[in-house]
């Protein structure tokens, strides 16, 4: 009698094992599956998504990286294409007015001693030159370089001698060096990180997590681009207005179309880049998925 009521318990669970399930089970298991392959397929379109994103932003650090050799390169040597990026050109041609008695002889006295036609300025260095033979002679690039218009003049016109400078211009001349060196400064940094992210960008397809460390270098070349774009379009055009504001010298000055057109599309395309990657950072990929399954876990 005990044999049984010990087998009558497995008898039992065989029983329920073999049972077919429920129709409240099944529908129950059938949506599961279902969930599974919709979030499944979600992650793979949020995956996709971030690639072209990545790829789209690596692009633009690259266009954005051109842009700025183009900026650095500029007016640097007597070549036909980089001597049209400059950021300013200061013509001083006819520095005497047609009015002045024996103005054509004056300006003829002033070249033939040292004073050139044009200077155009870029970030390293400086060229001068003559309308009729163009670009004969450029500075040689130098470091934080910045254009300091009274020693060239002093340098060339007066042999080196020092003169005696109002106050007002001594202040605005150390504007001037710390602003330009300030700009030749962000201008080299943004370079070198643009150049950096082109790669590095790369990484935001595999997880959300690499869009914040690569969200700050972003939006740090990005703020040094921008900001280094604002200080030399302000000094081109502050040294146009202060060259033309003077009445009785007859000084023209052109802003470097080029150059800040050149300028502006690498900030551009730093600040598409910068928006993107801060998008990135608030989406999943199945890395991320992954991650958090092992952490639930």
């Amino acid at each position: 009698m005990g044999l049984p009521s010990i087998l009558r318990p497995r008898k039992k669970n065989l029983t329920e094992k073999n049972a077919p399930l429920s129709p409240t089970t099944a529908a129950s298991q059938e949506q599961s599956v279902q969930d599974v392959e919709v979030n499944d397929a979600t992650v793979k379109r949020v995956t996709r998504r971030r690639k072209w994103f990545a790829l789209s932003v690596s692009g633009a650090y690259l266009l954005s990286w051109i842009f700025l050799v183009l900026v650095m390169i500029g007016n640097t040597y007597p070549r036909a294409v980089l001597n049209s990026i400059y950021f300013f050109k200061l013509d001083l041609a006819d520095i005497i007015p047609v009015s002045v008695p024996n103005a054509r002889l004056i300006n003829s006295i002033a070249q033939s001693i040292g004073l050139h036609d044009f200077y155009q300025v870029g970030l390293w260095n400086f060229c001068e030159g003559y309308i009729n033979e163009g670009i004969t002679y450029c500075s040689t690039p130098e470091t934080l370089y910045w254009f300091n218009p009274v020693e060239i003049l002093t340098s060339e016109l007066l042999a080196g001698a020092s003169i005696a400078l109002p106050t007002e211009v001594v202040t605005i001349l150390t504007v001037l060096r710390i602003t330009s060196q300030i700009m030749f400064g962000f201008f080299l940094t943004g370079t070198v990180l643009a150049f950096l992210l082109v790669p590095l960008s790369l990484l935001a397809i595999r997880s959300r997590w690499w869009s914040l460390p690569l969200g700050i270098a972003s939006f740090l070349e990005m703020v040094l681009v921008l900001a280094a774009s604002i200080v030399g379009t302000a000094i081109s055009v502050a040294f146009k207005y202060a060259a033309e504001a003077q009445q009785e010298l007859n000084i023209r000055a052109d802003v470097g179309v080029k150059m800040l057109v050149f300028v502006w599309l690498a900030t551009a395309f730093s600040v598409w880049a910068f928006a993107v990657h801060a998008g990135m950072g608030c989406c999943y990929n199945l890395g991320d998925m992954a991650w958090l399954g092992m952490a639930q876990a």
